[in-house]
């Protein structure tokens, strides 16, 4: 029998999608308060690959990857995902019963094995997480590089997107996070 232990913790990881440059910014202000200043953000990266969120968020979208200083116990990540999804709500415009959200904010927990992804959409490959949240293994770092999945989201496959995974990863190197 295996001995139950806590994982180390990862890294917080956090996708925004956003119509608004300032509900952006005041969104990671927040984040930050909760968990610590950002330590790696990309630069703005167009928001193409589906037009999804067109409806609800307008166009012209744009997508920012951040990575926080605070490490996360990865039993969070549904607990984190609820959290953004009220910073979304406060962001948004509310008509009626719907909210129009000027940003999205996808948390996920990044450690030296994978990149996994919080979704509050059931789907075959994601395993429910309680709260009302799931998650998926969206990268796997396996031969010295990150791996996509059949489901992986383009934009998680992009180099600029491999790229600020790597710089986070390497953060996360040590005898603790041997992968």
């Amino acid at each position: 029998m295996g001995r139950v232990k806590k994982p180390l913790p990862g890294r917080l990881i956090v996708s925004v999608i956003y119509a608004s440059m300032e509900a952006m910014n005041d969104a990671v202000v927040e984040i930050e308060k909760k968990y610590g200043h950002v330590e790696f953000e990309t630069d703005d990266i167009e928001f193409l690959h589906t037009t999804y969120y067109r409806e609800e968020m307008g166009e012209n979208l744009k997508r920012k990857f951040f990575a926080f200083e605070k490490m996360v116990e990865r039993d969070r990540l549904a607990e984190i995902k609820n959290w953004t999804n009220k910073l979304e709500e406060k962001y948004g415009e509310k008509v009626g019963d719907f909210v129009f959200r000027k940003v999205n904010i996808d948390p996920g927990i990044l450690t030296p094995a994978n990149l996994t992804l919080a979704s509050t959409k059931d789907y075959s490959h994601r395993v429910y997480l309680g709260e009302g949240i799931f998650a998926e293994t969206t990268l796997l770092f396996e031969k010295k590089r990150f791996q996509t999945l059949p489901w992986t989201y383009p934009d998680y496959a992009e180099p600029e997107a491999f790229e600020f995974f790597n710089k986070v990863r390497d953060t996360m190197k040590g005898k603790d996070f041997e992968v």
